[in-house]
């Protein structure tokens, strides 16, 4: 039977094959939040006008991203209303926009419904959620987050960031994870508080600079051919901003996978009480076993929500290590 799972946001040169990431990494744990704009505004459904979808000719799709209407630059939700309330009633427009890095053209025709012009298009300028972050290098100041992607939750698609930053967070309550139901933690943002920037959103999690201090505890990293099956540990916070280590047990070790390369299951009966499992906010949190950082959270198994994926930290680090190359 299939599993269901779901998701829990100055150039160096160095030699071939030389890595830019430190020995010592400074394990994660902390719930951030992640704000993300995009260039231009991301279409994120549609609604029908007289009983008709209007999605231009050629249509456009959810995960398109609008870049100007009739050459005119739009980069906020703002930006098209502005536009579209100030033109003749039942015009039509060029709509300029981004499919899978492709610049394409479309002509939308914009309604006249009770004297306010619609265009049938639910449209995204900005997403904000919360994760945790996974580690920060001391040398570089690269840190990495999330363990997987960030993307728009109706298209699925991968968010294009053209600008991004992660902030404090406080942890107010936990909606419990059920079987069936993963859960959730509840935050209060702190969104002035940043504490850096956002440069990449890849498959293997967020990445960019940490700019607060950093006089934190340093841990060996393990690849993943030295990672055992057994106790291990999840580093996250489910109350306040107190970060807590967890036990798990890890249960299988995929090396042909740098996905999924880790199975684990949750033992800690404290956070079982707590949480009921791997809620949504806790994908990047670290996973740390006999002192060593070895990966982080990135899914929870929605048919069984006391287990879950990780990362390898080689995986995340790699990815890291290319702000610096």
């Amino acid at each position: 039977m299939k599993k269901k799972i779901v998701f829990l946001l100055t150039l160096l040169l160095f030699p071939l094959n030389v890595i830019a990431y430190s020995s010592k990494i400074i394990p994660g744990g902390e719930t951030i939040g992640i704000n993300v704009s995009s260039k231009g505004v991301m279409v994120v459904g549609f609604y029908k006008i007289n009983n008709k979808y209007n999605k231009g000719n050629p249509e456009l799709k959810e995960g398109d991203y609008i870049l100007k209407l009739d050459n005119n630059d739009v980069n906020t939700i703002d930006d098209v209303i502005s536009y579209i309330q100030n033109i003749s009633d039942d015009s039509t427009i060029d709509i300029t926009y981004k499919r899978n890095n492709d610049i394409k053209h479309t002509n939308l025709k914009i309604i006249n419904i009770d004297g306010e012009n619609k265009t049938g298009l639910y449209i995204k300028d900005n997403i904000t959620g919360i994760g945790t972050l996974s580690y920060i290098d001391p040398e570089t100041k690269v840190y990495g987050a999330l363990g997987h992607e960030i993307e728009e939750s109706n298209s699925k698609v991968r968010v294009d960031i053209d600008t991004g930053n992660i902030f404090r967070n406080y942890i107010t309550s936990i909606d419990r994870s059920v079987n069936g139901k993963p859960g959730s933690k509840n935050a209060k943002f702190y969104n002035k508080d940043i504490y850096g920037d956002i440069k990449k959103n890849t498959k293997y999690g967020i990445y960019g600079e940490y700019n607060k201090d950093i006089n934190k505890e340093t841990m060996e990293i393990k690849k993943l051919n030295e990672v055992n099956l057994g106790k291990a540990y999840i580093r996250t916070v489910v109350k306040g901003e107190e970060i807590k280590d967890y036990e798990i047990e890890i249960t299988n070790i995929n090396k042909n996978s740098k996905f999924k390369s880790i199975t684990f299951k949750v033992t800690d009966e404290k956070l079982l009480k707590e949480s009921g499992g791997i809620v949504q906010g806790m994908s990047g949190s670290p996973i740390i076993q006999d002192g060593y950082l070895i990966g982080a959270v990135t899914h929870v198994l929605v048919d069984d929500v006391t287990s879950g994926y990780g990362v390898s930290i080689i995986t995340m680090l790699d990815e890291g290590d290319k702000l610096v190359e």
